[in-house]
Order: C-alpha cells, then structure tokens, then sequence
C-alpha cells in the first residue's frame, strides 16, 4: 500500500540530488527564474484544486479552526526549530537551509494531489496519483535544491512521513472517510498551495505551517454536517 509513496520520495530525492550535483551549472539567474515559474504554477495548481470543493462553509470553518489550532500549537516555530537542528546535523553553515527545507515540503505535501493520491493508495490501492506526482517532484526538487540547497534534499523525507501517515490513516478508516472529506481536504490544500505560490514569488509572508491542521478539519465537519442532516 505504500509504493506510491516510496517512489514518489524516491522521485523527490533523486531530482534534488541531482539538483544539487548539477544545479551549479546552472547561471543563478536560470535558477531564479525557474523558481518564480515554479511559483505561478503553484498558485494555479492551487486555484483549479481549491475549485474542486463542493461545501463551502466546512473549507471556511476548516481553514478558521485549524489555523487557530496551529497558531496554538505554534507549529511553524516548531518546523523552524527542526529544520534548524537538521541544519545543524546536516547543513553546516547553510545560510536557507530552514526556508528550502520547508518551501520544499509544503510544496509537495500541502497540495490536493498528494492528499488525494495517498488516500486513494490507502482505500483502494491505486498509486497512479502518487506515480504521477513522483515525476512532478522530481522535476520541482531539482530546480528547488539547484536554487535552495541541501534543505530540499532533506525535504523528500517529509514526503514519506506525511503521505505515508495519510496512506496508513486511510487504510484505518477507510470505512469513515466519504468522497465528500476527501474532496474538501483536497480543496482546503490547495487554497495553502495558492498561500506558498505566493510566498515563493516574494509577495506574501504566510506562516503557512500553522495552516496545516485545517487541511485535517474537513473528515470532522463533514461528518458533523451529515449527522445534522
């Protein structure tokens, strides 16, 4: 159940090592550039994903109660002070190790596609999401670790925690979850993918990581809204 994932980590890391071997070749102004692309694609990504959603009230209440929940639990500080101790075991002197480490992970963590691929690994054992994803974030990671660094390098391992836990959350309640959770879940990452794709191209500051909970919110409200009838 969970090959999907594994060759998409598998995807992830060989196209930020790469990035990282050869992305030097590269004029930093090709980098840049990339990156900014980079961007733009994700705020589209995130809009077509984000109209996908069918309950408009549980993606607001969602996104309202989950960033509540993650500023109380102050996780993007928590993100910062992890990836600073990776930094400090396995950046060096890296100077934005902590920002391509977690760009990178929202990147491909945050998004519709790999909430709804892993979950559709995990109920029904198809990975051609995943698969598909794999190839997207090959080519993401290594433009990402040929203008950030090692931190993207480090990131694909996020990928195997995070679909991996959603993979074998599905697999637990599979018999729980309708297509209607799914879908909200799928909406509520893409509006935080419109939320990165501006923050890659320098036009917002969000503190994105305590947005992550809401992504969660919608299995609880669309249940609730089904028992209220």
């Amino acid at each position: 159940m969970m090959v999907g994932t594994l060759a998409n980590t598998l995807g992830a890391l060989v196209g930020s090592m790469l990035g990282l071997l050869l992305g030097k070749r590269l004029p930093e102004r090709v980098g840049d550039a990339v990156i900014q692309a980079f961007g733009l694609l994700t705020i589209f990504l995130g809009i077509t994903g984000a109209m996908e959603m069918q309950n408009v009230l549980v993606v607001i209440l969602s996104l309202a109660i989950g960033t509540m929940i993650g500023e109380a639990l102050d996780l993007q500080r928590r993100m910062e002070q992890f990836s600073t101790w990776m930094q400090e075991h396995f950046g060096g002197e890296e100077s934005n190790f902590s920002k391509a480490f977690v760009t990178a992970t929202l990147l491909s963590c945050a998004g519709a596609m790999g909430i709804v691929g892993a979950l559709q690994g995990g109920l029904i054992g198809n990975h051609t999401m995943l698969y598909t994803k794999a190839i997207i974030d090959a080519i993401s990671f290594f433009f990402l670790a040929a203008s950030l660094g090692l931190g993207v390098v480090v990131a694909s391992g996020s990928i195997l925690v995070y679909q991996g836990s959603i993979v074998l959350l599905a697999m637990a309640m599979g018999p729980f979850l309708s297509d209607a959770m799914v879908t909200e879940m799928g909406a509520v990452g893409s509006l935080l993918l419109v939320g990165l794709g501006l923050n890659i191209l320098g036009a917002s500051k969000l503190r994105l990581m305590n947005y992550i909970p809401a992504i969660f919110l919608p299995i609880l409200l669309v249940g609730l809204s089904g028992l209220l009838g």
